[in-house]
Protein backbone atom coordinates (compact mmCIF):
# COMPACT_ATOMS: atom_id res chain seq x y z
CA UNK A 1 0.00 0.00 0.00
CA UNK A 2 0.63 3.17 -0.01
CA UNK A 3 0.36 6.96 2.33
CA UNK A 4 0.01 10.44 1.87
CA UNK A 5 1.17 11.79 5.72
CA UNK A 6 2.00 10.87 8.60
CA UNK A 7 1.23 12.39 11.84
CA UNK A 8 1.01 11.84 15.48
CA UNK A 9 -1.84 12.00 18.44
CA UNK A 10 -1.19 11.78 22.15
CA UNK A 11 -2.72 9.85 24.71
CA UNK A 12 -3.04 9.73 28.17
CA UNK A 13 -0.66 6.33 29.29
CA UNK A 14 -1.91 4.06 32.64
CA UNK A 15 1.13 2.35 34.09
CA UNK A 16 0.16 0.21 37.45
CA UNK A 17 3.40 -0.11 39.36
CA UNK A 18 3.56 -3.62 40.73
CA UNK A 19 2.91 -2.31 44.61
CA UNK A 20 1.43 0.37 46.46
CA UNK A 21 4.04 3.75 46.99
CA UNK A 22 3.12 5.77 49.71
CA UNK A 23 4.95 8.89 48.43
CA UNK A 24 3.79 8.92 44.42
CA UNK A 25 1.44 8.44 41.99
CA UNK A 26 -2.09 8.23 42.34
CA UNK A 27 -3.52 6.08 44.71
CA UNK A 28 -6.55 4.24 43.42
CA UNK A 29 -8.91 1.37 44.38
CA UNK A 30 -10.54 -1.11 41.93
CA UNK A 31 -13.74 -3.02 42.14
CA UNK A 32 -12.03 -6.44 42.17
CA UNK A 33 -8.92 -6.72 42.72
CA UNK A 34 -8.12 -9.27 40.33
CA UNK A 35 -9.02 -7.13 37.54
CA UNK A 36 -6.75 -4.12 36.63
CA UNK A 37 -8.58 -1.73 34.59
CA UNK A 38 -9.83 1.78 33.55
CA UNK A 39 -12.94 1.54 36.06
CA UNK A 40 -11.04 2.80 39.54
CA UNK A 41 -11.95 5.27 41.57
CA UNK A 42 -9.33 8.31 42.13
CA UNK A 43 -8.35 7.85 46.14
CA UNK A 44 -5.57 10.47 46.39
CA UNK A 45 -3.17 12.12 44.02
CA UNK A 46 0.95 13.35 45.28
CA UNK A 47 1.70 17.13 44.84
CA UNK A 48 5.48 16.64 44.50
CA UNK A 49 7.87 13.83 42.51
CA UNK A 50 9.34 12.64 46.02
CA UNK A 51 8.27 13.26 50.03
CA UNK A 52 4.32 12.68 50.07
CA UNK A 53 2.61 10.45 51.84
CA UNK A 54 -0.56 8.85 51.62
CA UNK A 55 -1.01 7.48 54.94
CA UNK A 56 0.17 10.59 56.67
CA UNK A 57 -1.58 12.85 54.46
CA UNK A 58 2.26 14.88 53.10
CA UNK A 59 1.54 16.78 50.31
CA UNK A 60 -1.71 14.93 48.60
CA UNK A 61 -4.86 16.24 47.26
CA UNK A 62 -7.49 13.62 48.68
CA UNK A 63 -10.39 12.73 46.27
CA UNK A 64 -11.93 10.61 48.32
CA UNK A 65 -12.06 10.93 52.20
CA UNK A 66 -14.05 7.88 52.97
CA UNK A 67 -12.18 5.91 50.59
CA UNK A 68 -8.28 7.25 52.21
CA UNK A 69 -9.61 6.80 55.98
CA UNK A 70 -10.35 3.03 54.85
CA UNK A 71 -6.80 2.27 53.36
CA UNK A 72 -5.34 4.15 55.93
CA UNK A 73 -7.59 2.06 58.27
CA UNK A 74 -6.05 -1.13 56.06
CA UNK A 75 -2.72 -0.20 56.75
CA UNK A 76 -3.06 -0.03 60.28
CA UNK A 77 -4.45 -3.37 60.70
CA UNK A 78 -1.54 -4.93 58.47
CA UNK A 79 1.06 -3.45 61.15
CA UNK A 80 -1.36 -4.71 63.82
CA UNK A 81 -1.30 -8.14 62.11
CA UNK A 82 2.53 -8.28 61.42
CA UNK A 83 2.81 -7.53 65.00
CA UNK A 84 0.73 -9.92 66.32
CA UNK A 85 2.63 -12.83 64.18
CA UNK A 86 6.09 -11.92 65.04
CA UNK A 87 4.88 -11.78 68.84
CA UNK A 88 2.70 -14.36 69.06
CA UNK A 89 2.25 -16.42 66.18
CA UNK A 90 6.31 -17.15 65.73
CA UNK A 91 6.51 -17.46 68.99
CA UNK A 92 3.79 -20.26 68.94
CA UNK A 93 5.62 -22.28 65.88
CA UNK A 94 8.91 -22.31 67.78
CA UNK A 95 7.22 -23.54 70.58
CA UNK A 96 5.18 -26.19 68.66
CA UNK A 97 8.68 -27.14 66.34
CA UNK A 98 10.59 -27.18 69.56
CA UNK A 99 7.36 -29.44 70.71
CA UNK A 100 7.87 -31.42 67.68
CA UNK A 101 11.26 -32.47 68.01
CA UNK A 102 11.32 -33.54 71.66
CA UNK A 103 8.33 -36.40 70.82
CA UNK A 104 10.24 -36.99 68.43
CA UNK A 105 13.41 -37.98 70.01
CA UNK A 106 11.28 -39.70 72.68
CA UNK A 107 9.42 -42.12 69.59
CA UNK A 108 13.16 -43.34 68.98
CA UNK A 109 12.96 -45.03 72.14
CA UNK A 110 10.38 -47.07 71.76
CA UNK A 111 8.60 -50.05 69.86
CA UNK A 112 6.81 -48.80 67.31
CA UNK A 113 3.96 -50.96 68.20
CA UNK A 114 4.39 -50.57 72.30
CA UNK A 115 1.87 -48.41 74.22
CA UNK A 116 3.99 -45.49 74.83
CA UNK A 117 4.73 -45.11 71.35
CA UNK A 118 1.04 -44.81 70.29
CA UNK A 119 0.60 -42.27 73.34
CA UNK A 120 3.62 -39.92 72.13
CA UNK A 121 2.07 -40.67 68.11
CA UNK A 122 -1.01 -39.20 69.41
CA UNK A 123 0.15 -36.24 71.16
CA UNK A 124 1.68 -35.92 68.42
CA UNK A 125 -1.26 -35.50 65.72
CA UNK A 126 -2.90 -33.35 68.67
CA UNK A 127 -0.02 -30.65 68.18
CA UNK A 128 0.00 -30.83 64.45
CA UNK A 129 -3.87 -30.37 64.63
CA UNK A 130 -3.31 -27.51 66.60
CA UNK A 131 -0.70 -25.91 64.60
CA UNK A 132 -2.76 -26.29 61.10
CA UNK A 133 -6.00 -25.15 63.12
CA UNK A 134 -3.98 -22.11 64.27
CA UNK A 135 -2.01 -21.27 60.89
CA UNK A 136 -5.80 -21.81 59.03
CA UNK A 137 -7.70 -19.39 61.61
CA UNK A 138 -4.70 -16.38 61.29
CA UNK A 139 -4.57 -17.03 57.64
CA UNK A 140 -8.35 -16.69 57.24
CA UNK A 141 -8.53 -13.83 59.44
CA UNK A 142 -5.45 -11.92 57.64
CA UNK A 143 -7.18 -13.05 53.82
CA UNK A 144 -10.84 -11.79 54.78
CA UNK A 145 -9.54 -8.70 57.37
CA UNK A 146 -6.75 -7.63 55.05
CA UNK A 147 -4.77 -9.27 52.03
CA UNK A 148 -8.41 -9.10 49.81
CA UNK A 149 -9.26 -6.02 50.71
CA UNK A 150 -5.54 -3.95 50.43
CA UNK A 151 -5.21 -5.80 47.08
CA UNK A 152 -8.03 -3.40 45.81
CA UNK A 153 -5.57 -0.48 46.12
CA UNK A 154 -2.57 -0.06 43.33
CA UNK A 155 -0.40 2.64 42.22
CA UNK A 156 -1.30 4.54 39.17
CA UNK A 157 1.21 6.46 36.74
CA UNK A 158 -0.06 8.40 33.94
CA UNK A 159 2.32 9.92 30.85
CA UNK A 160 1.48 11.67 27.92
CA UNK A 161 2.69 9.11 24.96
CA UNK A 162 2.09 9.61 21.24
CA UNK A 163 1.37 6.75 18.81
CA UNK A 164 1.49 7.51 14.60
CA UNK A 165 -1.20 7.61 12.05
CA UNK A 166 -1.19 7.29 8.58
CA UNK A 167 -2.98 9.83 6.68
CA UNK A 168 -4.84 8.35 2.93
CA UNK A 169 -3.92 4.82 3.37
CA UNK A 170 -4.35 3.18 0.28
CA UNK A 171 -4.15 -1.17 0.64
CA UNK A 172 -4.52 -3.55 -1.87
CA UNK A 173 -4.50 -7.07 0.50
CA UNK A 174 -3.80 -10.18 -1.61
CA UNK A 175 -4.79 -13.36 0.42
CA UNK A 176 -4.16 -16.94 -0.16
CA UNK A 177 -6.78 -18.94 1.70
CA UNK A 178 -8.98 -22.52 1.08
CA UNK A 179 -12.42 -21.71 -0.36
CA UNK A 180 -14.66 -21.66 1.92
CA UNK A 181 -12.07 -18.66 4.18
CA UNK A 182 -12.52 -16.77 0.53
CA UNK A 183 -15.83 -16.72 0.51
CA UNK A 184 -16.03 -16.21 4.06
CA UNK A 185 -14.08 -13.16 3.83
CA UNK A 186 -15.49 -11.61 0.80
CA UNK A 187 -19.43 -12.41 2.23
CA UNK A 188 -18.33 -10.04 5.59
CA UNK A 189 -15.68 -7.68 4.15
CA UNK A 190 -18.12 -4.49 4.96
CA UNK A 191 -17.91 -5.89 8.44
CA UNK A 192 -14.18 -4.56 8.78
CA UNK A 193 -13.82 -1.61 11.13
CA UNK A 194 -10.36 -1.67 11.42
CA UNK A 195 -6.80 -3.52 10.78
CA UNK A 196 -4.38 -4.13 13.15
CA UNK A 197 -4.53 -1.46 16.14
CA UNK A 198 -8.25 -0.33 17.63
CA UNK A 199 -7.58 2.97 15.85
CA UNK A 200 -6.21 1.72 12.57
CA UNK A 201 -9.72 2.32 11.28
CA UNK A 202 -10.94 1.53 7.93
CA UNK A 203 -12.90 4.14 6.20
CA UNK A 204 -13.61 2.59 3.17
CA UNK A 205 -13.72 -0.82 1.33
CA UNK A 206 -13.00 -0.29 -2.59
CA UNK A 207 -13.45 -4.19 -3.64
CA UNK A 208 -13.41 -7.76 -2.70
CA UNK A 209 -13.05 -9.95 -5.34
CA UNK A 210 -11.44 -13.92 -6.13
CA UNK A 211 -8.65 -13.95 -8.79
CA UNK A 212 -6.48 -15.95 -10.18
CA UNK A 213 -2.97 -14.64 -9.93
CA UNK A 214 -0.71 -15.74 -12.90
CA UNK A 215 2.96 -16.59 -12.84
CA UNK A 216 5.11 -14.43 -15.55
CA UNK A 217 8.58 -13.44 -16.28
CA UNK A 218 8.09 -10.25 -16.77
CA UNK A 219 9.60 -6.94 -15.75
CA UNK A 220 7.55 -4.80 -13.56
CA UNK A 221 7.90 -1.59 -11.10
CA UNK A 222 5.49 -1.76 -8.10
CA UNK A 223 3.34 1.19 -7.57
CA UNK A 224 3.03 0.13 -3.59
CA UNK A 225 5.52 -0.45 -0.51
CA UNK A 226 5.10 -4.00 0.39
CA UNK A 227 6.86 -6.60 2.64
CA UNK A 228 8.54 -8.99 0.52
CA UNK A 229 10.36 -12.22 2.03
CA UNK A 230 13.96 -12.08 2.32
CA UNK A 231 14.54 -15.49 0.68
CA UNK A 232 12.63 -14.06 -2.64
CA UNK A 233 14.95 -11.45 -2.58
CA UNK A 234 17.90 -13.73 -2.66
CA UNK A 235 17.06 -15.63 -4.90
CA UNK A 236 16.45 -12.23 -7.41
CA UNK A 237 12.77 -13.20 -7.93
CA UNK A 238 12.76 -9.52 -6.90
CA UNK A 239 15.20 -7.05 -7.70
CA UNK A 240 15.79 -3.82 -5.27
CA UNK A 241 16.47 -0.48 -5.94
CA UNK A 242 15.79 1.59 -9.49
CA UNK A 243 19.46 1.33 -10.78
CA UNK A 244 21.25 -1.74 -12.47
CA UNK A 245 23.41 -2.43 -9.29
CA UNK A 246 22.15 -5.69 -8.30
CA UNK A 247 24.60 -6.35 -5.72
CA UNK A 248 22.95 -4.17 -3.34
CA UNK A 249 20.64 -6.62 -1.56
CA UNK A 250 19.11 -4.79 1.08
CA UNK A 251 16.69 -1.56 0.63
CA UNK A 252 14.25 -0.84 3.22
CA UNK A 253 13.63 -2.24 7.07
CA UNK A 254 14.10 -5.40 7.93
CA UNK A 255 11.03 -7.55 9.99
CA UNK A 256 10.33 -10.39 11.92
CA UNK A 257 6.67 -10.57 11.14
CA UNK A 258 4.40 -13.57 12.72
CA UNK A 259 3.01 -14.84 10.03
CA UNK A 260 0.68 -18.02 12.26
CA UNK A 261 1.50 -20.38 15.01
CA UNK A 262 0.70 -23.68 16.57
CA UNK A 263 -0.50 -24.48 19.87
CA UNK A 264 2.10 -26.42 22.07
CA UNK A 265 1.51 -27.61 25.74
CA UNK A 266 -0.64 -24.77 26.03
CA UNK A 267 1.28 -21.98 24.49
CA UNK A 268 1.43 -20.57 21.12
CA UNK A 269 4.40 -20.91 18.96
CA UNK A 270 4.88 -18.32 16.15
CA UNK A 271 6.51 -19.07 12.86
CA UNK A 272 8.54 -16.13 12.23
CA UNK A 273 9.09 -14.92 8.81
CA UNK A 274 12.34 -13.12 7.44
CA UNK A 275 10.92 -10.17 5.52
CA UNK A 276 12.12 -6.86 4.21
CA UNK A 277 9.48 -3.76 3.87
CA UNK A 278 10.57 -1.74 0.86
CA UNK A 279 8.63 0.64 -1.46
CA UNK A 280 11.65 0.34 -4.24
CA UNK A 281 11.92 -2.64 -6.22
CA UNK A 282 10.71 -4.63 -9.16
CA UNK A 283 10.64 -8.23 -10.93
CA UNK A 284 12.90 -10.18 -12.94
CA UNK A 285 12.33 -10.84 -16.26
CA UNK A 286 14.25 -14.24 -15.66
CA UNK A 287 12.12 -15.34 -13.26
CA UNK A 288 8.81 -16.33 -12.63
CA UNK A 289 6.50 -14.14 -10.33
CA UNK A 290 2.85 -13.83 -9.19
CA UNK A 291 1.49 -11.29 -10.87
CA UNK A 292 -2.09 -9.30 -10.65
CA UNK A 293 -3.51 -8.28 -13.77
CA UNK A 294 -7.14 -8.78 -12.94
CA UNK A 295 -7.17 -4.64 -13.22
CA UNK A 296 -5.86 -2.21 -15.56
CA UNK A 297 -2.65 -2.11 -13.46
CA UNK A 298 -0.48 -5.11 -12.92
CA UNK A 299 0.75 -5.17 -9.48
CA UNK A 300 3.29 -7.99 -8.19
CA UNK A 301 1.87 -10.38 -5.50
CA UNK A 302 4.50 -11.75 -3.20
CA UNK A 303 3.30 -13.94 -0.11
CA UNK A 304 5.11 -14.01 2.99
Amino acid sequence: GKYKSMYKRPYTDYCFLNSIMDDRGILVKFPNENIMSRAFTKVGTAKKSQGNSFRKGITIDVHDKELMDEYIALKDLGDEIARFKKERIDVFKNLVNRRKKALNTKKKKYDNKSEEFKILGKREKEIKALEKSTNDRFKEYTDKNYTNEIAKYGSLTTSIKYYEILADIELVLHIEADKDVMEDIRENIYNLKAIGRSEDNVELIGEASIIELNKKKIKLKNIYSSYIKREVIEEKMILLGSGNNESITSRGTRYLLNKNYKIVDGQRIFNKVNVLYTGNYKTSSKQENYIDDSEEKELIVSFI
